[in-house]
């Protein structure tokens, strides 16, 4: 049954990313796009916290969760191999100081295995990284169009990750990351005559940059019991400034355009000379990031924690597109989460089995537009379901729901409400047996 789920769950959200544009967001006009991923199911859940280490769930956030020991259920032989793929559907109301509009868009937001071997384990997967999709429009005195902006494209990462269990209770792990993807926008300038009425022919400029380059993730985690019956937790990640090639292409064009579908028509096109002036081929650089955090808790019961998370955004640079009203300044993520456990081992009770997860998120995205820092917070919820058998009782079903908010409609800018509804598979198996013969 459950292989049959994942062949429906994997085959519907990837029929709907290819669907559908990845994000709806005016922000991701900026830089490389929205930053798309935020970590599992159930990080989100929490609110982004990402510090707690468990055998059975993928923390894509911090390597050294890959690294552990055997655990007790198997008799001490080994941890489950685990798949997890998850995917979203996000509902956002744009908001203005004089009007509101509504998308939505449907994504794929990850895909990964883990594989143990004693206390080395690795993991490897697809993840997108940042997203981009907007459509823009500013008018002019008369109320007309006057500018139409339009992109899409993002981020991707291909990561390899490896974690090694040093001692009884402190980890160490790596991400080794190749990230690839492409970014596609244009850029629409209406004419009008005497009269106030539009021109067939509009002009619009074409820009395409196609990303590639490594990037690298460090990773510690702690647990302990300080008491009989309490356990602590804590993390530290940090990923050094990396460089991405970025080779770019830009175009002119004479258009027309189909007013009913919207259908765009290049009459005549001239292609720009970027390495005259260098810009054919250039380097964009990814900030580093630094992450820390701890928490207590019962093991199997419950656990909260708080974590912090900046990321040196003030360094960010592509040469390619500059824009004099907005700048990046140094971002900030503050997490507040933990979940509850009634009864895990519960024969009596399915829901007592359940985890009950919550968490608050307060972040500083970086990016500053018309002297306004753009900021967002979330309030998040969640469950993740008993999906296995008596065989094998690890798998679960994860879903998640946020409500929160980004941006201000301050000096004109656009405020979104947005809603994600999350929903992942975690996939837990054993590879690895010893054969007993009588």
């Amino acid at each position: 049954m459950i292989k049959k789920l994942v062949l429906v769950f994997i085959a519907l959200f990837a029929i709907q990313s290819y669907a559908q544009e990845t994000t709806a967001s005016p922000y991701s006009f900026y830089g490389i796009g929205s930053l798309k991923f935020k970590g599992s199911v159930e990080n989100v859940s929490m609110g982004g916290l990402s510090i707690y280490k468990d055998s059975i769930h993928v923390n894509f956030r911090n390597p050294a969760t890959y690294g552990g020991s055997n655990i007790t259920t198997y008799n001490n032989e080994s941890r489950p191999v685990k798949f997890t793929v998850g995917g979203s559907h996000t509902s956002t109301e744009l908001k203005t100081n004089s009007s509101t509009d509504r998308v939505t868009s449907t994504t794929f937001d990850y895909l990964a295995l883990s594989v143990p071997i004693g206390k080395l384990g690795f993991g490897f997967g697809l993840l997108p990284y940042t997203s981009v999709g907007y459509r823009l429009e500013s008018k002019n005195d008369a109320g007309d169009i006057d500018t139409r902006f339009s992109g899409e494209g993002g981020l991707n990462k291909a990561f390899l990750s490896v974690g090694y269990q040093i001692t009884e209770g402190l980890s160490a792990g790596i991400d080794a990351n190749y990230n690839f993807g492409n970014i596609q926008n244009s850029t629409i300038q209406y004419t009008y005559n005497g009269d106030g009425d539009p021109l067939q022919t509009k002009s619009r400029e074409t820009n395409r940059s196609d990303l590639s380059g490594l990037s690298f993730n460090l990773g510690l985690h702690y647990k302990s019991m300080i008491t009989d019956k309490l356990e602590l937790q804590s993390a530290v990640t940090y990923a050094p400034t990396s460089d991405l090639s970025s080779a770019n292409e830009r175009s002119f064009s004479t258009i027309t355009i189909n007013e009913i579908t919207g259908e765009e028509f290049a009459l005549e096109t001239i292609e720009a000379d970027l390495a005259a002036s260098g810009l054919d081929d250039t380097s964009l650089t990814l900030p580093s990031r630094l992450s820390f955090g701890g928490g207590i808790g019962a093991p199997r019961k419950w656990f909260a924690g708080i974590e912090y998370t900046t990321q040196n955004t003030s360094k960010f640079s592509n040469v390619l597109y500059q824009n004099t009203a907005t700048t990046f300044e140094d971002a900030s993520t503050l997490s507040l989460g933990g979940f509850f456990i009634p009864k895990y081992n519960s024969f009596s009770s399915y829901w007592k089995r359940v985890v009950y997860r919550g968490g608050l998120r307060f972040e500083n995205t970086g990016l500053q537009i018309e002297n306004q820092s753009i900021k967002e917070f979330g309030i998040s919820f969640g469950v993740g379901l008993p999906a296995g058998t008596n065989r094998e009782p690890f798998s679960n079903a994860n879903f998640g729901f946020e409500i929160g908010k980004r941006g201000t409609t301050n000096a004109n800018l656009i405020q979104e409400n947005f809603v994600n509804f999350k929903i992942s598979l975690s996939l837990n198996d054993r590879w690895f047996k010893k054969r007993k013969f009588d």
